[in-house]
C-alpha cells in the first residue's frame, strides 16, 4: 500500500520540479545565457571608433535613423521629434512609443552605448526590464554593433525633449514582465553574429528595416509563426494588409531599378503597382525615401529574391459575379473612377495608377482597395515625386454596396481575374477602420 501511495506523490514532485525548471528558465536561464554569450561579442567589438570620425559616426548615425524610420514611430502627432507617445498598436493593447532624445530624465540622455546596445539586441532596458515587443528587438537585434553606436551617437544629438513615456496600454497579464518573460522564451533569441554581413541587402530588410514585423504572418501571441516570415498579414489596429513578399502577385515584380524606384519615390513603372498607399506610404515617406542608391539596389534585390515563384494574379480564377457585364457597376466605375483611372482602366502614367492588371487591386484579401476607396489618400512626396496626385474619399459619396460593386467591377474587367467584393466585407472594413 505504501509504494502504490508513494508513486502518485513522486509523480507529483516530478512535475512539479519540472513546471519550477521550465519557470526558472523562463524568467532567469535563458536571459542569463542570454548575456554572458554575449559578453564575448561585446568585449570583441570596437564599435566604430576606430574606422569613423565623430562628424562622420553622426552622419551615419543619422542616416540610419531615417532609414530605420525611428522619428515616425518614436514622434507623437504633433509632438517634439524623438519624443515618444505614438501608440503602437497591437493585438493586446496600444504601446506608447519611448522618449529617445538625450533627456537626462525621461529620455536616454544617462544612458551608455552599452545600455543602447542592450535595448537593440537583448530588448531590455537600461535598468534590465524586459521591453515590449511592439519596439521590435526582435529585428534590431541584428544590427551590428557599429551602426547601433553610430545611431545612438546622433541621437544623443538631437533636441531633449521633457516629454514623460506614457504608461503602457496592454492589457494584463500582456503587461507583466512574466508574461514577456514567457513570450522570449517561446519566439526571442538574440542574434549571434553582429558583424556587417555580406548581403546588404538582407541585412537591411532583416535589421534596422525590420520588414518583417508588418509583412511576416503571426500567431494568436504575436509570434513570427515559423515559416511565415514574409507571407503578409492584416497589421494590428487597423485592415490594411501588409502583402505577402513571397508571392510575385502580391509584391515582387518589374526590375530591381523598379523597386529601387518604389522604396525611394513612391512610384515605379512597371504595370499595375505604380503608388506606395496607406501605411507603406508613410514607410517610404519618413524612411525609404532617403536610402542611398546602393542601399536601394542591395534591398529591392534582396526582396525580389525572396518571392518565390507563383501563378500571375491575373491567372487565378475564383467564383465572380461577371459583374464587368453589370449596367450598374459600369455606371459607378464610369461616374466616379474613369476620368482618372482610364475607361479601360489603364490609368495616367506618372499621376493615377492602371487599374487593369494591378497588384493592389487584385489582391486577396481586398482589404487595401476597399479601404483606398472609402478613404482616399496620397502617395508618399518625395524628391522623386515632390507632388504626387491624390484619390478623394468615397466614404460619404458611395455606399457599402457601391463600394463592393465598383471594386468586383474593376477586379473582373480588363482582363482581371480576382474574386469579387462583398457588401459586407466594406461594412466590416468600414467599421474595423472607424473604430480606429
Amino acid at each position: 500500500m505504501s509504494t502504490q501511495h508513494a508513486r502518485p506523490q513522486w509523480v507529483l514532485w516530478g512535475s512539479a520540479a519540472l513546471i519550477l525548471g521550465a519557470w526558472l528558465w523562463v524568467f532567469w536561464g535563458a536571459d542569463a545565457l542570454h548575456a554572458r554569450t554575449d559578453v564575448a561579442r561585446r568585449a570583441a567589438s570596437t564599435g566604430t571608433a576606430g574606422t569613423l570620425t565623430l562628424a562622420q559616426q553622426l552622419e551615419e548615425g543619422e542616416y540610419l535613423a531615417r532609414i530605420g524610420n525611428c522619428g515616425l514611430c518614436h514622434t507623437a502627432p504633433g509632438g517634439a521629434p524623438f519624443a515618444g507617445g505614438r501608440a503602437i498598436a497591437t493585438p493586446f493593447g496600444a504601446v506608447p512609443s519611448s522618449n529617445i532624445t538625450p533627456d537626462p530624465t525621461h529620455g536616454i540622455g544617462r544612458w551608455t552605448a552599452d545600455d543602447f546596445w542592450q535595448a537593440l539586441h537583448h530588448g531590455k532596458s537600461r535598468e534590465g526590464r524586459r521591453l515590449s515587443p511592439a519596439f521590435p528587438y526582435t529585428s534590431y537585434t541584428r544590427v551590428s554593433r557599429a551602426d547601433a553606436d553610430a545611431l545612438f551617437a546622433y541621437l544623443q544629438t538631437v533636441p531633449a525633449a521633457a516629454r514623460a513615456n506614457a504608461p503602457s496600454g496592454l492589457a494584463w497579464p500582456f503587461n507583466t514582465q512574466a508574461a514577456l518573460a514567457v513570450w522570449r522564451a517561446l519566439y526571442f533569441w538574440p542574434h549571434t553574429d553582429n558583424d556587417r554581413p555580406v548581403d546588404r541587402g538582407a541585412y537591411l530588410a532583416e535589421g534596422l528595416g525590420h520588414c518583417t514585423e508588418c509583412h511576416g504572418t503571426r500567431n494568436f501571441l504575436g509570434g513570427l509563426k515559423s515559416g511565415k516570415t514574409w507571407a503578409g498579414a492584416v497589421l494590428p489596429g487597423t485592415s490594411w494588409y501588409a502583402p505577402s513578399l513571397e508571392k510575385t502577385e502580391e509584391a515582387a515584380a518589374g526590375s530591381v531599378a523598379d523597386s529601387a524606384a518604389l522604396l525611394q519615390t513612391g512610384q515605379s513603372q512597371w504595370p499595375g503597382s505604380s503608388f506606395a498607399s496607406g501605411p507603406m506610404a508613410e514607410v517610404v515617406l519618413h524612411g525609404t525615401q532617403f536610402l542611398r542608391d546602393a542601399d536601394a539596389q542591395a534591398l529591392a534585390r534582396y526582396l525580389q529574391s525572396v518571392a518565390q515563384s507563383a501563378a500571375p494574379a491575373t491567372a487565378r480564377r475564383s467564383e465572380r459575379p461577371k459583374t464587368s457585364e453589370d449596367p450598374r457597376a459600369a455606371k459607378l466605375y464610369h461616374d466616379h473612377c474613369a476620368e482618372c483611372h482610364g475607361k479601360g482602366g489603364q490609368g495616367q502614367a506618372g499621376a493615377y495608377p492602371a487599374l487593369a492588371s494591378n497588384r493592389a487591386v487584385l489582391m486577396d484579401p481586398p482589404n487595401n482597395a476597399v479601404l483606398q476607396v472609402l478613404y482616399g489618400g496620397f502617395p508618399a512626396a518625395t524628391a522623386g515625386n515632390p507632388r504626387p496626385f491624390g484619390m478623394p474619399p468615397f466614404l460619404l459619396t458611395l455606399t457599402d454596396a457601391d463600394v463592393a460593386a465598383v471594386l468586383t467591377h474593376a477586379r473582373s474587367a480588363w482582363g482581371n481575374q480576382a474574386s469579387g467584393v462583398s457588401e459586407l466585407q466594406v461594412q466590416q472594413l468600414r467599421r474595423t477602420q472607424l473604430a480606429h
